[in-house]
């Protein structure tokens, strides 16, 4: 029946009219979207950006980052906070009318269960609190509600005060979520686990009211919204994986949003002048990633060396207009303590510095690895450049193609040799991908830290692990900064992955949107109207 429902909402999104540019519902928002990512819409293991972006549209977090300045951060469910002189103490004051889509009363108790929930299941999300001092046995002291309207958290050290508030305040790890509904519906003590693979249960703008992976997504307007209402009704998510094919339902008005084009669909479309072409830099880098655990990538002249057969100049130019700007560094620009775009970029293809490093390593006669990649438009031209460029120096790419959500299955299992596959953080500040693409917490393979790209590649650095700590308690900023400018300058040299891209979201728009709205780290659904 679920199905079924489901499939009557996207046939009708996809429905043409008579009237040029009114194929799509007046009340609803439909996008063309490759959502093959998603699989699971726990808050506590949501690890791709997919469905964190729809999940935030569904999902209240406890601050949100300002549309203008995502630095800045604006209330959500929390209308105020306030810090302690110490910096080891945010006391949390909740909006006074937030209720759950039932019309039941929500409360700070419940906010703070969510977040406790999230640290004794501990799946990947997990990380996003416990770097901060918690974990499973201090978590009901130090994320506390000492009334309905009041949420306490109690920190071991004085961190960043900004940086704990984007790092946590501001995740999905702080959605909240109907606790009676939730633990009604938990299965062998999973805490609701199993339910929220396939549904949401918090207060948001929206809500999750059928998903299909073959599919879509249908989102609903929520009844008793503590905020302003959202414009359309409805927003309609259609899985359209080729990008072709969604530059082709946006231009006949079957969608009002392409969401993955290439930029051959990207150019054509700005050329054209009928769909508007928008892009925002993103915080989300684009790498290949070498498991250390192969003999091979275990040498960092044999890493340093890959990063050499990569033409960043050439793709920007051919592949990636639209779509990314080389960025070698690990930290994004726009966030604290980045490198600028010259010092976070020092590499060029050059096939005699990889034929050296080679050498150097062990391997003048080059050797044969595999390279997987997914469905991102731009992954399969770069993966060929890349193959073509080390079969001239005797190395052998093996390609494979795959789904998404098989790819990412593959290396969280460390189930790979290379990779080529993207990563983004969520706070602009260099601390985000610092303690995510360098910081190993425990490189045991059963330690299962899937939501660390460095434990994925199996790097595990004691140096590295204590500069990134240091950088993190450093008090001036300005001291901050330039030991982040030191890390990541040895990163480049040494580091798991070959970072190349950082991304553009784009999208195509159809003249009949208004008021699309978003910046690196959000786009507001609810803002959107025809």
């Amino acid at each position: 029946m679920k199905n079924k429902m489901l499939t009557a909402a996207l046939t009708l999104a996809a429905t043409c009219c008579a009237a040029a540019q009114a194929a799509t519902p007046a009340d609803s928002l439909v996008m063309a979207w490759n959502i093959d990512a998603i699989s699971t819409w726990d808050p506590a293991q949501i690890g791709e950006v997919v469905t964190s972006e729809i999940y935030s549209n569904t999902c209240n977090t406890l601050v949100d980052f300002r549309v203008s300045d995502e630095t800045q951060l604006d209330p959500a469910l929390a209308k105020s906070w306030d810090v302690s002189a110490d910096r080891k103490t945010i006391t949390f004051h909740l909006q006074d009318n937030l209720k759950f889509a039932d019309g039941s009363a929500a409360t700070a108790s419940d906010l703070a269960w969510s977040m406790q929930r999230v640290v004794k299941l501990g799946y990947g999300n997990a990380a996003a609190i416990k770097e901060y001092g918690f974990d499973k046995d201090n978590v009901d002291s130090r994320i506390s509600a000492p009334d309905d309207k009041t949420l306490v958290m109690s920190f071991d050290k004085a961190y960043p005060t900004n940086l704990v508030l984007q790092a946590i305040a501001a995740n999905n790890v702080s959605s909240l979520l109907n606790r009676k509904e939730v633990e009604k519906q938990a299965v062998d003590g999973d805490l609701g686990h199993k339910y929220l693979s396939t549904h949401t249960a918090c207060i948001g703008p929206y809500q999750l009211v059928r998903w299909n992976a073959g599919e879509g997504v249908v989102l609903q307007a929520t009844p008793n919204y503590w905020g302003k209402a959202p414009v359309l009704k409805r927003i309609l998510i259609r899985h359209v994986a080729e990008t072709g094919t969604q530059r082709l339902l946006v231009t006949q008005g079957d969608v009002d949003i392409a969401r993955d084009l290439s930029a051959d669909d990207l150019k054509t479309l700005d050329q054209g002048g009928k769909v508007k072409v928008e892009k925002v830099l993103k915080p989300q880098l684009f790498f290949w990633t070498f498991n250390n655990e192969d003999p091979i990538f275990k040498n960092e002249k044999v890493r340093l060396a890959m990063r050499y057969l990569i033409d960043y100049d050439g793709l920007a130019k051919s592949v990636m207009p639209y779509l990314g700007v080389p960025r070698a560094s690990f930290v994004q620009q726009g966030a604290f303590g980045a490198l600028d775009a010259k010092q976070g970029q020092p590499f060029h293809l050059d096939l005699d510095k990889a034929k050296q490093l080679l050498t150097e390593a062990g391997y003048p006669n080059g050797f044969s690895t595999a390279v997987l990649f997914g469905t991102l438009p731009h992954s399969a031209p770069i993966a060929q450049s890349v193959q073509q460029n080390a079969a001239k120096i005797g190395v052998k790419l093996n390609l494979e193609r795959m789904a998404n959500a098989q790819l990412f299955s593959r290396v969280r299992g460390r189930e790979f040799q290379s990779a080529m596959m993207a990563w983004q953080t969520s706070v602009p500040d260099a601390y985000g991908n610092a303690s995510r693409l360098v910081y190993n917490p425990d490189n045991r393979k059963e330690a299962r830290a899937t939501q660390y790209p460095s434990w994925r590649a199996a790097y595990y650095d004691p140096q590295m692990n204590q500069k990134v700590e240091t950088a993190l308690l450093e008090p001036d900023d300005t001291k901050r900064a330039a030991l982040y400018g030191d890390l990541q300058k040895e990163q480049m040299q040494k580091g798991p992955m070959a970072i190349m891209f950082q991304m553009y979201n784009t999208a195509g728009i159809s003249p009949t949107v208004k008021n699309w709205t978003w910046n690196g780290f959000r786009v507001w659904y609810g803002v959107a109207s025809k």
